[in-house]
């Protein structure tokens, strides 16, 4: 019986994100599969986690490419990106705290995520929208950082998800608007 890989990876980062501490022999189970047929596939966590980064980074171009970036307002694309990524927020919450993944300088894909993202806000500062003392880099830091928070949030109950986007994007620019100087 052949083994869907992207199933196995989509099992895994279900488990993850819910809880990041499972072993590998509790994703083996979440996947329906044995532990041996997991390292078959994944030597170990660190391929697993590594193998879960492509597939965060692939779901977040998606995303991003699905929000129409350069479309109307940069608060409108803002809030398309942040609606288009939260089918991803969990696995992105679980690689957020994922350190290895920045020990070894390997975050290249992640850096061409940053720069997509950070156009978005340059655009808002450029045209008077947003507030240009935030950087860029800090505002994109920022996003990350709510929207694995309002995973996590929405994991526990304590946030309903069908107010995932609201939630994040009233926060980002309630703090990135531009004020108006009495």
């Amino acid at each position: 019986m052949a083994v869907d890989r992207d199933q196995v990876l989509r099992s895994a980062a279900a488990l993850l994100t819910r809880r990041p501490t499972a072993t590998m022999d509790e994703v083996a189970r979440a996947a329906g599969i044995s532990r041996a047929t997991l390292h078959r596939h994944f030597a170990g966590r660190d391929a697993l986690v590594r193998a879960l980064e492509s597939l965060g980074v692939a779901e977040c171009e998606a995303a991003l490419d699905r929000a129409r970036l350069d479309d109307g307002s940069a608060g409108e694309a803002l809030r398309r990106l942040v609606r288009e990524i939260e089918p991803a927020a969990g696995l992105l919450a679980f690689l957020y705290g994922e350190n290895q993944l920045w020990e070894d300088g390997g975050d290249e894909p992640w850096a061409r995520l940053d720069t997509r993202i950070a156009t978005v806000f340059v655009r808002g500062q450029q045209s008077g929208e947003f507030r240009i003392d935030l950087s860029p880099a800090w505002l994109t830091e920022a996003l990350y950082g709510l929207v694995a928070s309002c995973a996590w949030a929405t994991q526990a109950g304590r946030v309903a998800p069908k107010d995932f986007t609201h939630m994040v994007v009233e926060l980002l620019l309630g703090g990135a608007l531009r004020r108006e100087e009495p």
